[in-house]
């Protein structure tokens, strides 16, 4: 990018452009106080919470096509996750998928907690309780597998292609990220939450119809992902490149 100087390595001093932006090897983050950085935890954690609670449940038809309503808000998760990994690098997009894991595992466990306790007399809506909030635990198992595995793949391809690419053409790394990332999630979820139960045409149509749909929303929220992630870049001072990181997904620490 055009008036910007980089540091090679977090303990050069790097020249600051006029918007404040310098790139900087996620190491050099691991003391640095981040000033948006929770606020975004909290939207993805949000975000993911309210598509498995209030959006798996419905299936809308709109304009002739049917779908599910989670599908309205599932696909913001990853675009808050493209912006982390861009912004703060994938070490602390790693934390924000672990985060997330925990709150969804928490989440079923008292759904299914509060189902399962009696109702008390004369209370008319278990039956609407238990539709709503009942998952079978094959599903359970099968979003948290998915979204575990998707969350990761999206990160990683979109924090390798910003290094192949040297920080250019965003647009590219948002939306191949996301293909990837979506074709993780959807190629493990419906296989494994309803194979046997549909039939496999079923499994396959609804599988790829809404990896698509959600690749598409991706691209349609592209010009929106390009302003937070400059206005965030700005905001921090920084432009975060995954050098020397450790891409496993099994740590917590920075």
């Amino acid at each position: 990018m055009r008036g910007i100087a980089f540091a090679r390595r977090a303990d050069m001093q790097g020249r600051m452009t006029e918007m404040g932006v310098r790139k900087i090897d996620a190491q050099a983050l691991s003391e640095r106080p981040m000033r948006y950085f929770d606020f975004f935890i909290a939207a993805f954690v949000a975000i993911l919470l309210l598509s498995n609670l209030i959006g798996a449940a419905k299936l809308s038809t709109l304009f002739g096509f049917t779908f599910g309503a989670g599908i309205l808000f599932f696909p913001l998760g990853y675009v808050l996750g493209d912006v982390l990994t861009e912004v703060y690098g994938y070490a602390r997009a790693r934390r924000c998928v672990w985060a997330g894991f925990g709150a969804m595992l928490f989440m079923a466990l008292m759904s299914w907690v509060v189902v399962k306790l009696p109702p008390a007399e004369g209370w008319p809506d278990q039956k609407a309780y238990e539709a709503v909030f009942g998952s079978t635990w094959r599903i359970v198992f099968a979003s948290l597998a998915a979204f575990w595995a998707g969350e990761f793949a999206n990160s990683f391809v979109l924090a390798k292609m910003k290094l192949l690419t040297q920080g250019k053409h965003l647009w590219m790394r948002t939306i191949g990220s996301t293909i990837v990332g979506q074709g993780v999630d959807s190629l493990l979820f419906y296989p494994l939450a309803f194979y046997g139960t549909w039939t496999t045409d079923q499994v396959l149509t609804v599988m790829v119809t809404n990896w698509m749909l959600k690749v598409l929303w991706e691209a349609v929220l592209t010009p929106v992902t390009y302003m937070v992630v400059n206005g965030l870049k700005r905001a921090e001072g920084l432009d975060v490149y995954d050098e020397g990181t450790d891409f496993t997904p099994f740590r917590t620490r920075l």
